[in-house]
């Protein structure tokens, strides 16, 4: 097993640019034969994804299982002009904090609304940051980094686990942050375990998701995409009328998704039982599919997809005292539709 650390020093002070793929961004490969990751890894100065939104460990550059892509760059560039996404032509444009890739996950802000202007808070996954002006807290904003506190990751044959350490006097905050991706030696599995303790004074509250950035070789999302899950939906929100909608327990797309075409859906009816944590994604056309299992009951469940990509978001909720430690994990297993249950 090979071991690499490093400390990202606060004289880096703001995150930049990112999102852009060069020869240049740290990346580690694992394959089993039938399944090849690479991923981008955690670099204050030339890592892909330096945004403040989600969670730095675990990005995944491209995922391709039996001859299908499901991770990829799904935008065409990064500017830090742009607050979330724009169209320039046939461009797809993003800013900083929303150009990742892959199952990437956000954590809530942690301290936000206690905090004063100027003052700290605290993202999962990500480090301290500095407050700004603005009352409400926006993902979608670029916070300057004030310590991004000290990584380590460790490599081995078919695994990769990043390790976050945290502590923030000025909120409060604290912790010690384990993520592991390990794919099995056998079959085309992804599992991410997580692991985070409580090393500070106050207890985290955590609502976190997933949200799996999905372009299935790379094609819009439309009436051959079929997502299925395992309760009858209640609508809390409809998608847009026309595009998709909620049928029994399927999310159904109406048309192909074309030019600025936008879906977006909030979901219910699920139960408190982690069963219900069991997504299945097919895409009957390109005979490619996938589902995903989580250990955590739902909080609730989105959906937004555009011509480019489409995202299913499960929402979980982590509690953890001071001294104590939570754990959970997903598990994403790749396959042809077509030998699924249905």
């Amino acid at each position: 097993m090979r071991e690499a650390s490093f400390t990202l020093m606060s004289a880096l002070a703001v995150a930049g640019a990112s999102g852009q793929s060069t020869p240049g961004n740290p990346q580690y490969e694992l394959s089993n034969g039938t399944t090849k990751i690479v991923f981008h890894l955690p670099d204050p100065q030339n890592g892909f994804y330096r945004g403040t939104r989600f969670d730095w460990a675990g990005v995944i550059a491209e995922l391709r299982s039996q001859g299908h892509t499901y991770f990829d760059q799904w935008f065409s560039r990064v500017d830090p002009s742009v607050h979330d996404f724009t169209y320039d032509g046939s461009e797809l444009v993003v800013g900083p904090c929303t150009g990742a890739t892959g199952p990437v996950e956000e954590f809530s802000a942690l301290g936000y609304d206690e905090a004063k202007a100027g003052g700290t808070f605290v993202k999962i996954g990500v480090g301290v940051l500095r407050k700004s002006e603005e009352a409400k807290y926006d993902s979608l904003h670029l916070y300057e980094m004030v310590d991004p506190g000290k990584w380590h990751i460790k490599k081995a044959k078919h695994s990769i686990e990043f390790s976050q350490d945290i502590q923030d006097a000025s909120s409060g905050y604290g912790y010690h942050y384990e993520k592991t991706m390990e794919l099995a030696t056998d079959k085309p599995v992804l599992t991410i375990k997580h692991q985070l303790t409580n090393q500070g004074a106050r207890p985290i509250r955590t609502e976190i998701y997933d949200h799996n950035f999905l372009a299935i070789d790379r094609q819009p999302p439309g009436p051959n995409v079929a997502i299925r899950l395992p309760f009858q939906i209640v609508p809390v929100l409809a998608p847009e009328k026309d595009l998709a909608e909620f049928r029994g327990n399927e999310v159904v797309y109406l048309k192909t998704l074309t030019g600025e075409d936008r879906v977006y859906g909030i979901m219910r009816g699920f139960s408190e039982s982690p069963a219900d944590y069991n997504i299945r994604i097919e895409n009957a056309k390109l005979g490619a599919g996938l589902t995903i299992v989580g250990d955590q009951p739902l909080k609730r469940v989105a959906i937004w997809s555009i011509r480019a990509v489409f995202a299913v978001e499960p929402f979980i909720e982590i509690s953890v005292e001071p001294g104590q430690t939570a754990t959970w994990m997903y598990a994403y297993t790749f396959g042809n539709p077509a030998s699924s249950k249905r």
